[in-house]
């Protein structure tokens, strides 16, 4: 189980979060506090530490608001458009909905959306580089130079945290310079975030500054999408159900 940052966890969102009933997710937490890996507090249970989580452990959660995201995603997609797509599990389920688009290019460097169009007849460009993990994305010097030869028509982004100051929250120094990179070269911008991506903010060490105007398709509430709204990002809401 991986808690972000010094946030306050309930067992109602972790339930949620993990598909199990209240009384399993008290027991886990009852475990974790035995050992010394958290805090319990009233209702929930508070983590200190920071641990990134695998792709496999991240594409298991928030399956139908990534989906809705996705499909949002797609009906910006025009034709003719070069798509650059991050690496990450609600950019894989993008790339899921533009398998049978014959009318666009995808750029990429993430190797879920490498899987997910393999087989189709979508054209796609990869970008080369060092293999990072637990994510899955390539990145790197040559991954950063084939990116600046190319102007993508759209691009989306993936996160780990987001906060509407300070921009996409990252666990890797050459993770965050890439992201900067890809929102710099695109003529437009978007970046695709579950609900619990903005809570918090994130709390690893490193930040990707987003281009003034850049977008936000998330099924978060009303309320934490008007920060990003007041702080001039153009935000679209999905509005699913919070499920996996």
């Amino acid at each position: 189980m991986a808690l972000l940052g010094d946030d306050d966890v309930s067992v109602h969102d972790l339930a949620a979060e993990f598909d199990v009933s209240l009384s399993t997710i008290r027991r886990d937490l009852a475990a974790l506090a035995d050992a010394g890996r958290i805090t319990r507090t009233y209702g929930g249970a508070v983590d200190h530490r920071v641990v990134e989580r695998s792709w496999h452990d991240k594409e298991r959660v928030q399956r139908t608001e990534k989906d809705a995201i996705a499909r949002a995603a797609a009906g910006l997609v025009r034709s003719g458009d070069v798509v650059l797509l991050d690496a990450g599990t609600t950019v894989a389920r993008l790339a899921h909905e533009l398998r049978d688009r014959t009318d666009v290019t995808v750029v990429t460097n993430g190797l879920s959306t490498l899987v997910e169009l393999a087989d189709a007849e979508v054209d796609v460009v990869v970008l080369g580089g060092r293999l990072r993990r637990p994510n899955e994305s390539l990145l790197g010097t040559r991954t950063e130079q084939a990116l600046r030869r190319l102007t993508p028509d759209i691009a989306f982004l993936g996160v780990d945290g987001l906060d509407p100051g300070r921009g996409i929250n990252c666990p890797d120094y050459e993770q965050a310079a890439l992201k900067e990179t890809m929102a710099e070269c695109a003529r437009d911008c978007w970046v695709l975030a579950d609900h619990s991506k903005l809570a918090g903010g994130g709390g690893f060490p490193y930040w990707a500054a987003m281009p003034a105007g850049t977008g936000l398709i998330s099924g978060a509430d009303g309320e934490q999408l008007a920060v990003f709204a007041e702080a001039a990002w153009s935000v679209r809401s999905v509005r699913s159900v919070h499920a996996t």
